[in-house]
């Protein structure tokens, strides 16, 4: 059984909660060592890739082998210089380019069914079609739905013991959530620590956490936050110090505010205990509306410079000659013409269900929004039920797994 996957959203959110209900429902390598059916994951090829993905599913324990992004084409020229593949298995696409699953299927003769979030690009290929709902379902042709059937959204179910994990103390917790890359930490490390000491001031009793991405660490993001990173001198928080609080390690800026650096992963216990999230676009954005945390989606624009770096359409926009100058007002007339959102529950919602600042957006009005969020629990409340709303219904892994079983008891 092969599990395909491009990025780090994906594996936390998608490939590893699929793998452990597998592992739970079927004996499989390597948790059952005599097993006589290996879970594989491969990995494909992506511009927004880190690069190190293949360290992160290392790290689960959940699977046989592992094949890096850099060996997929030799996958597909010499699929056993890598080592054996048995005359059947089954392809499982959860996340990327489609076409990386069809070709390899096809090089494999594996069966191949695909989770389709929005649409199934080549359901003439596909052996089953998992839909997330309705709207990437009704998009297929007559003749290929009998193929399709609808799961839900594999991040319904992040949430269902999310709680009962990693229990905090009390206080509001706020999470602070900066991005996995350089381009986006650059900017956003300084900015949110400017932001977390006036949030402090202006509502003394909510308390800090900081997810470290599995595709950075500790002592980047304190990098990012000192004087190595240029842009840092831009903002008034200074260099934190890395402390070991009683609870753990801690960031520590100069003016005394406390950030718990959660370096579990994935981290999801710990944020859907917190209040709010503060968070740049991406992948947080899908995995916080799973979890039904109310979120302030951040784009500051100021800094175009490093913005050029950024994956998407913003980083698109940012390198073009002229609007690059005029990031910020082109963003805004683009949002409002066309109805363009960046933060994954209002693309999903078709509307705005969380609050998304662009622009030339500074941390005393963000601290100051955060704030006026916090003083209303009913409000938070509100976006909290919006996004639960969107979650849908527990249950979409084990249906998908379902629907891999039947695929693999028919390759026999």
């Amino acid at each position: 059984m092969v599990l395909v996957c491009n990025g780090p959203g994906e594996l936390s959110t998608w490939v590893r909660p699929l793998a452990q209900r597998l592992h739970r429902e079927l004996a499989m390598r390597p948790l059952d060592p005599q097993a006589p059916i290996s879970l594989q994951l491969v990995l494909v090829p992506c511009p927004n890739a880190t690069g190190i993905e293949h360290h992160v599913a290392e790290g689960m324990g959940l699977f046989d082998r592992i094949l890096p992004a850099g060996r997929f084409w030799w996958l597909l020229l010499r699929p056993r210089r890598g080592g054996p593949w048995p005359a059947r298995g089954v392809v499982v696409f959860l996340g990327g380019d489609q076409f990386w699953t069809v070709l390899l299927s096809a090089r494999l003769r594996y069966r191949h069914i695909t989770y389709a979030e929005w649409v199934a690009r080549w359901p003439r290929w596909n052996d089953r079609i998992a839909a997330m709902g309705p709207a990437a379902a009704d998009r297929l042709a007559p003749r290929w739905q009998p193929r399709c059937q609808v799961v839900g959204d594999l991040m319904a179910d992040l949430s269902e013991s999310a709680r009962s994990d990693q229990p905090l103390p009390q206080g509001e917790w706020v999470a602070l959530m900066p991005g996995s890359k350089r381009a986006k930490l650059q900017v956003g490390m300084p900015f949110l620590l400017e932001t977390a000491d006036r949030l402090a001031r202006l509502h003394p009793g909510c308390r800090f956490l900081l997810p470290v991405a599995p595709t950075t660490s500790v002592r980047e993001l304190l990098a990012y936050a000192g004087p190595a990173n240029a842009i840092a001198a831009a903002y008034a928080a200074g260099e934190p110090e890395l402390l070991q609080g009683p609870e753990g390690v801690e960031l520590r800026t100069p003016a005394g505010t406390r950030i718990r650096l959660v370096e579990q992963q994935p981290a999801h216990g710990v944020l859907s205990q917190c209040r709010l999230a503060l968070t740049t676009v991406g992948a947080n954005t899908a995995e916080l509306g799973a979890l039904g945390v109310p979120m302030i989606v951040l784009v500051p624009t100021q800094h175009l410079h490093v913005m050029q770096a950024w994956d998407g359409g913003l980083g698109i926009l940012a390198r073009l000659p002229i609007l690059r100058w005029l990031l910020g007002a082109a963003l805004t007339a683009w949002r409002m013409r066309h109805h363009g959102f960046l933060a994954w529950p209002n693309i999903s919602a078709g509307r705005a269900v969380v609050p998304e600042r662009v622009g030339a957006i500074t941390p005393a009005q963000i601290a100051e929004e955060a704030a006026g969020w916090l003083e209303q629990p009913e409000r938070l409340a509100g976006m909290r039920d919006d996004l639960r709303s969107l979650r849908g219904q527990p249950g979409a892994v084990a249906a998908l797994a379902g629907m891999v079983r039947e695929l693999l008891a028919g390759t026999s």
